[in-house]
């Protein structure tokens, strides 16, 4: 076959309706720039603002407003002979709801988690755990962004 395996590929995608989501013409293209995402009040969310806008871009002629609700616990897994808990995952839960005009187009709820070892010294500790929590707002944002995309208004 001409094109070899790679061409037979994309050859069966467009077939499905596949289409890439940048295309020229594509409705998220309208996305990029578009988006207004609420203020933050937390690290937490300051990180998940920022994953947005570093992904759409900074809303520069905002169309729409991204409203979210975010939780977080933290839960411990594993714990040594002395009873000391040596590892932790941080659960978190985010609502979303795209807005235009006020009117709600999109909205979900997004689900991840991230772990972190508390073996080391108490600075360490504390490090891997803000890392975890930076970890957790950029793949929850990656996910908001992710349906945006897949399903552009």
């Amino acid at each position: 076959m001409k094109g070899g395996p790679a061409a037979a590929v994309l050859l069966a995608l467009s077939a499905c309706g596949f289409s890439p989501v940048y295309a020229p013409g594509s409705d998220a293209l309208d996305l990029r720039g578009a988006v207004l995402v609420e203020a933050p009040d937390t690290e937490e969310e300051f990180a998940f603002t920022g994953r947005i806008e570093e992904r759409l871009g900074r809303a520069s002629a905002p169309r729409y407003d991204l409203g979210f609700d975010l939780d977080t616990e933290v839960v411990g897994l594993a714990i040594d002979g002395s009873n000391n808990i040596t590892r932790f995952n941080l659960e978190g839960r985010l609502d979303w709801a795209l807005l235009s005009d006020g009117a709600t187009v999109r909205e979900g709820r997004e689900t991840a988690f991230t772990s972190w070892s508390a073996t080391g010294s108490t600075i360490s500790t504390l490090e891997s755990e803000r890392d975890a929590r930076r970890r957790l707002m950029v793949i929850l944002a990656d996910r908001v962004v992710a349906r945006l995309l897949a399903d552009a208004p």
